[in-house]
């Protein structure tokens, strides 16, 4: 796989959105609720929960690219149900935020399109790179602080199921 060198790849950045997979990974508590897992990570915003993801590399398939992000930050598998997103969703820098009323995430790195999963973890997960800690949460009791649009991406998920 090439890799772009990083003054091209800002400009990259600079120049087009980028293709994202965003992913939730989910469980069911002994009660019957719903859990969200979200990790610790450094970010323009300090240190926020957020969902999972990143970039789709040239060549690779959104199922590769959640299975990447999820060795990668948690060192776990998952099973993704379809290689269709349960949600589209869109991060835009201030500067370029829409303002027409588009529901969308911050993030004053890039402008990027999320297609977003709902997945289960099928091994034990352990933070490592940018995940600082990785828990389950309640999806009606989410941690604080969150990375802008995140709880929202979360809320717009879990109203297509």
């Amino acid at each position: 796989m090439t890799f772009l060198p990083d003054d091209v790849y800002e400009l990259v950045e600079r120049s087009v959105p980028i293709l994202c997979v965003d992913f939730f990974p989910i469980e069911i508590d002994a009660a019957g609720g719903m859990l969200v897992g979200l990790i610790m990570r450094h970010s323009p915003f300090g240190e926020v929960w957020c969902h999972l993801g990143g970039r789709v590399l040239r060549g690779e398939t959104l199922r590769d690219a959640i299975d990447r992000h999820a060795l990668d930050t948690l060192g776990a598998g998952v099973e993704v149900e379809s290689d269709q997103p349960q949600h589209v969703y869109q991060w835009f820098p201030p500067e370029l935020a829409p303002s027409d009323g588009t529901v969308h995430g911050d993030d004053p790195r890039k402008h990027s399109v999320g297609l977003t999963y709902l997945t289960r973890l099928t091994s034990v997960a352990s933070p490592r790179n940018e995940a600082l800690d990785f828990r389950f949460f309640p999806v009606d009791a989410l941690p604080s602080p969150m990375w802008p649009g995140s709880a929202d991406l979360l809320a717009r998920v879990l109203q297509t199921r």
